[in-house]
């Protein structure tokens, strides 16, 4: 690791190692600092990843990794604990290193309901979306644990096209309305009533003691972007809504990644919560482009100002 780089990028997942590729594409200097912990480590495999479906997560970043590599981007397994104006980046094992642009690709934390049973199978039988994990539990009874009456009906009729057996456990959501209840009727989707007491190993237990089997259980998770990286650069995160219903928090910026920080880019899901692995991916390209274009205009406008001196 040298003290200074063109370019750092904190985050080594999907999105950090695409950028990391793009820019070292582009013969600039790059450094990723990855601190290990990426979304999808309790899933298996990754999916809708065109030539890649199917692969476990730590296979494809190892290959990632090793693309990377070979154009010459430094990797640091470690975690930054401040980033200051002027890009001044500090490891928590005391290392501090520069660069002239930065690029964050922290992703963000799926803070799970607090029901007993859910953290320990997430991932397995609980989970959360039917794109990752959706084929996977086709034709299986499913379950759909309410968080608000949009999410419930999105998470429903979504998982409704995989299989005809969902329930909906409206646990502590009051507000399903008689419009939404007639459209999960009218597909075949049962409403069970009362709090959910815990996912077991064959269903949902309810405080009332009745049990539901189920072979799959989904929950909604409250996705929080790992962004306190950035407080030290002034950024702050805004809130995600889906409805009337906070769902998460995300760092705004613009479609090519930048933020309202000049030098500083994000992608992946730091920004975009819903973005899968194929879609931060691209996204780390998209910013990697638009800094390699800033690096280059500042370039040139050093270089004409040494010509005129000559």
């Amino acid at each position: 690791m040298n003290e200074r780089y063109d370019v750092i990028i904190i985050g080594g997942g999907a999105a950090g190692l695409s950028g990391a590729l793009t820019l070292a594409r582009a013969r600039w200097s790059v450094l990723v600092i990855d601190s290990g912990a990426p979304r999808n480590k309790p899933a298996s495999h990754v999916h809708n990843f065109l030539t890649r479906d199917g692969t476990p997560p730590a296979e494809l970043l190892a290959l990632a990794r090793a693309e990377v590599a070979s154009y010459g981007v430094d990797i640091v397994d470690g975690t930054v604990v401040s980033a200051q104006p002027g890009f001044v980046i500090e490891l928590s094992d005391g290392r501090t290193v520069r660069a002239r642009r930065l690029l964050v690709t922290t992703g963000l934390v799926d803070e799970l309901p607090e029901i007993p049973g859910v953290a320990e199978r997430f991932g397995g039988t609980v989970i959360h979306c039917p794109y990752c994990h959706g084929w996977e539990v086709r034709d299986q009874a499913i379950g759909v644990i309410a968080a608000s009456p949009e999410g419930a009906m999105h998470q429903a009729l979504l998982f409704r096209q995989l299989s005809d057996d969902v329930i909906v456990f409206q646990h502590t959501v009051s507000e399903i309305t008689a419009a939404q209840l007639e459209e999960l009727a009218a597909r075949g989707i049962r409403v069970v009533t009362g709090e959910v007491a815990a996912v077991e190993d064959k269903g949902v237990r309810l405080v009332s003691g009745d049990f539901v089997e189920r072979q799959a259980v989904v929950v909604a998770t409250r996705m929080t972007a790992r962004s306190q990286v950035l407080a030290g650069l002034g950024l702050q995160t805004a809130e995600q809504m889906f409805g009337d219903h906070v769902i998460g928090t995300y760092v705004p910026s613009d479609p090519m990644g930048a933020t309202s920080v000049p030098g500083v880019w994000v992608a992946g899901n730091v920004t975009n919560l819903a973005a899968q692995v194929i879609v931060a991916a691209g996204a780390g390209l998209n910013a990697a482009a638009a800094i390699n274009f800033d690096l280059v205009t500042e370039d040139t406008r050093l270089a004409v100002a040494a010509h005129r001196e000559e």
